[in-house]
Order: C-alpha cells, then structure tokens, then sequence
C-alpha cells in the first residue's frame, strides 16, 4: 500500500453525516435541497441524442469554456484558454495542487477553518503544507497580516475559500488588497493565490472580493453544483492563466481523460441561459433572512454568514464538537458536523448547513439550543 494513503485519516464529515437517520433534521452535508432546473437536462438530452455520448477535448467543449471564460469578466483570464473542465470541483482543486507544487521544494499554505480536503490532496501529493488560522476574537474573517506573516520563502500558494466552508466569512476587498501587496515582496518569484470559488453565487454581501480581478497570479476553482443543485453531476473547471492552464491540462487528461459529456452540455446550457448560474441565488438570500431569525430566537451564539450555505454555531466552553455532533444524533436527532473536521481552530464550534425548508432548520436550531442548555446546567 501506498503509506501516504495509509497515513491519510477518512472523512470526519462522512462518517458523521452516516448516522443520519430517516428522522433526522440534517443540517449535516453541504447538499442543496432544491432540484435541478428540468431546461438543463433537457437540453442535453436532446445533444446527446443528436451527437451520441462521445469524448470531448480533454480539455472541455470548446463552446462550454468560452461560456464559462465569458461569464467571470476577468479582463485577462476571458479566453477558452484560461479554462479546464474537470470532474467536479475536487478535482479542480487537486490537479491544480498536482499541477503546481512541486514536492521537493514547495509549500502549500491553507487558510483555516477549511474544508479538510486541501490538506489531504497536498499529503496525498507528498506537498508540505501548513495551516495559519483565523482568530475566533475576530469571528474567523480574514486577516491578511495573519495571512502574510505565515508565509515562508517555500510558499508557493496559499488557498483560501471564499465565501468561506465551514464559516460563511468572505474576503473583503480591503483584506485582499492588503494581501496581494503584501505578497508582491516576497523572495519568490510570484506566490500563487488557489481560490476556491464553490459558493461564489451563495455570497450576500456587497464587499466579497474576486482575488482574480486583480491578482494575476489567481487560480480559480469552481463547480455548477453548489449553484445550480448539481452536486452528483461532477461537472467543475479551473480558471487561470493559459501558462498555467495548458499543463493542468495534461494533469487532468491522465486523471480523467475528460470530463462527462453529458454533464459538460449541461453546464453550457446554464452558462448560456441568461441568469442561469445565479437561478437559484434568490432563494438562498431569503433562506439566509429565515435562518439568522431562527438563529436569534433561539439564543444561539453563532457567527452571522455573509455568504455559502453554512453557519457556524459555537458550543458551551469544554464541549467537545465529536461529542455534541455525536449526542445531538443520539438524543436529539439533530446532524450537524463538528467543528474540528475543518481545523483545531473550530474546535468547541458545530458547522450547521441550512438548506434544510425553513421550518425543519428553525426546529433543528431549537433542539441544538436545548442541547446547549442542558450542557451549561450540568
């Protein structure tokens, strides 16, 4: 065996949300509720009963990266050749890691709390990687200076989610600004910026910051899944300088060959219907209004999100989050992820998805307030 597989731990995330029951409340996995728009699939159906299921260019349908080049709006990354159409976004994200570092001499730096697969996919690779964490005293935003002073001379990108999983912060443009001149000094040549864009249409605040639109130095990863409730589809693309992309490319062709045909003729038909990616953005911003209510009268501590699907709900001092998710299945029917699966900065924190209707996240939020409150009694 492999010992870097052997030394990689399973999904913490996974294994919780496996002792969901047909009666839970899940506000567990970060899987959109609502369905599909029907025109999508349609569409491709159609394509594919006129042209048959074959291989696209390794690279993606032409038609599709031109779409998806367009739609961002970034004037140097607005080319077919700025984009790979990958097998979701995870694999977007680990042929860029593959792609990029070089295990002999680089660093990977990880902004935290993060989605733990960053870390997992740079072991895998056998890149060193390090974390630098967000401060709880500043409800986890990003903090450039923090961001800055963990970079080393073996630093040759930093991730950093934004809006953020498992927190819902954002990248302001202030704290973007200040980062990328902060890393216009350092020894090397240029420090790469993996921006992993997954709920860029779940983001409700005005300040989010597009790190692309200014730094050339960006890598975009990104999916339809969060966006338009494709989450099974597997259907994501890198978006980033041609030097860049034209070798991501040859990592994913030996990966995957090409992403599926019929899912690529999906997204194009999102891409090209207008306000297609953004279809479900309405709901989300409303879902949000229900939730922070359901939140307050609740009396729950919690950090409010400016964007994603997710909030994060801070647990009685000395509670362990393994413990409480666990507890909250057992005896509340409640399925929520402990903090810690996304660093030791959240430990003693729950990440709670709420794309769950209204009413069963507001009872969800009640019996996690009621758990609270019998652990602050005891």
């Amino acid at each position: 065996m492999n010992p870097r597989v052997l030394e990689i731990a399973g999904s913490l995330i996974r294994k919780v949300a496996a002792r969901k029951r047909p009666t839970s409340i899940d506000l567990g996995l970060g899987e959109p509720t609502l369905l599909p728009n029907p025109a999508h699939l349609d569409f491709a159906m159609q394509r594919v009963a006129e042209r048959g299921l074959k291989y696209s260019h390794n690279a993606g349908d032409p038609e599709l990266r031109e779409a998806i080049a367009h739609y961002y709006h970034y004037p140097e990354l607005n080319r077919l050749g700025n984009v790979c159409v990958t097998t979701g976004s995870q694999e977007a994200m680990y042929v860029t890691i593959k792609t990029l570092l070089d295990p002999s001499q680089d660093e990977l730096l990880v902004v935290e709390p993060a989605f733990p697969a960053y870390v997992k996919m740079a072991a895998l690779e056998g890149v060193a990687c390090r974390t630098v964490e967000m401060l709880e005293d500043d409800g986890f935003a990003f903090d450039a200076d923090r961001i800055l002073a963990a970079v080393t001379p073996a630093t040759r990108a930093i991730v950093i989610c934004s809006p953020c999983n498992p927190t819902g912060r954002i990248i302001g443009r202030a704290q973007a600004k200040a980062l990328i001149d902060g890393l216009a000094g350092h020894p090397k040549k240029h420090v790469w910026l993996i921006h992993d864009e997954i709920y860029r249409e779940q983001t409700f605040v005005e300040d989010a910051a597009y790190l692309a639109e200014t730094y050339p130095y960006t890598i975009v990863t990104n999916s339809v899944s969060k966006s338009n409730a494709l989450t099974g589809l597997r259907l994501g693309w890198i978006l980033a300088p041609e030097s860049f992309v034209e070798h991501a490319i040859k990592t994913h062709a030996w990966i995957t060959s090409c992403a599926d045909t019929f899912a690529q003729a999906v997204a194009l038909h999102i891409f090209t219907t207008l306000e297609g990616v953004r279809e479900h953005a309405p709901w989300y911003r409303e879902q949000r209004r229900a939730v922070v209510e359901a939140l307050d009268d609740a009396e729950l501590p919690y950090v409010a999100p400016d964007g994603s699907f997710y909030v994060i709900v801070r647990l009685p001092e000395g509670t362990s989050s393994i413990d409480a998710a666990n507890e909250l299945i057992d005896r509340h029917d409640v399925l929520a992820i402990p903090g810690v699966a996304f660093g030791p900065s959240l430990e003693g924190w729950l990440r709670c998805s709420w794309v769950a209707p209204a009413e069963r996240v507001r009872e969800g939020f009640a019996r996690i307030a009621e758990y609270c409150a019998a652990k602050v009694v005891t």
